[in-house]
């Protein structure tokens, strides 16, 4: 009996203490502290040859390399490279709705050079790239835009360059872009930079675009 009685008292103990640990499983800090994976956010970049990387391997464009911080960094961003060598703002204004089938987080908008150096009409472009910013805002209102700013060489007449040149940040002021004042600051007109066409970033100039994207792009990450 004495037995019986010893063996019910250990068994009751032994329930009370496995009681204990689940509770304190339940409750262990490792529960309390999972946290659910962070949501990957897309970000878009459209473009023309400049962002396509042109004459350069794929990974050495400057999107790629923005990937490439992003990840060092471990941040939920993938970068899309919409870039289409020969672009006009007109021709993206027809692109941009296939872009568009998936989600962006951040739209990086990188159009009108090629309108410049065919001396097409600034009012033109301005319509075309506005059309490109109300079509991404209607489909992801709370998407996060920027626009590259760009210029065009002085013999395209000192009027001309200068309404180039203003049409951006006008844009971006009227649109509340983040604005990169000149996607190829230190690398337009630096032949060592450049091709042989004298147009397309070499790949350590592209490694200095990335830095004009990212100086600006980091905020809103």
């Amino acid at each position: 009996m004495g037995l019986f009685v010893l063996s019910l008292v250990l068994l009751s103990c032994g329930n009370r203490e496995n009681k204990s640990n689940t509770d304190k499983t339940l409750d262990s800090t490792d529960q309390k502290t999972a946290t659910v994976p962070t949501e990957q956010k897309n970000i878009l970049f459209f473009g023309t040859s400049l962002t396509a990387g042109y004459g350069l391997d794929p990974t050495e464009a400057y999107p790629a390399l923005i990937q490439n911080r992003i990840d060092s960094l471990q941040m939920p961003y993938k970068v899309i490279n919409g870039g289409l060598s020969g672009e006009t703002s007109a021709g993206g204004k027809g692109r941009i709705d296939w872009l568009l089938k998936q989600r962006v987080d951040i739209f990086v908008l990188e159009l009108g050079a090629n309108d410049g150096l065919r001396g097409l009409s600034v009012s033109q472009t301005v319509k075309n790239l506005q059309a490109i910013i109300d079509r991404v805002k209607a489909k992801y209102p709370d998407a996060k835009m920027v626009l590259a700013g760009m210029q065009v060489p002085p013999n395209m007449g000192a009027k001309y360059a200068a309404d180039f040149k203003n049409m951006f940040p006008d844009l971006a002021k009227k649109n509340r872009m983040a604005l990169i004042p000149f996607l190829l600051d230190k690398v337009g007109g630096v032949p060592r930079l450049n091709q042989a066409d004298g147009i397309h970033p070499t790949a350590e100039g592209d490694k200095i675009l990335a830095e004009n994207v990212w100086v600006v792009l980091k905020d809103l990450l």
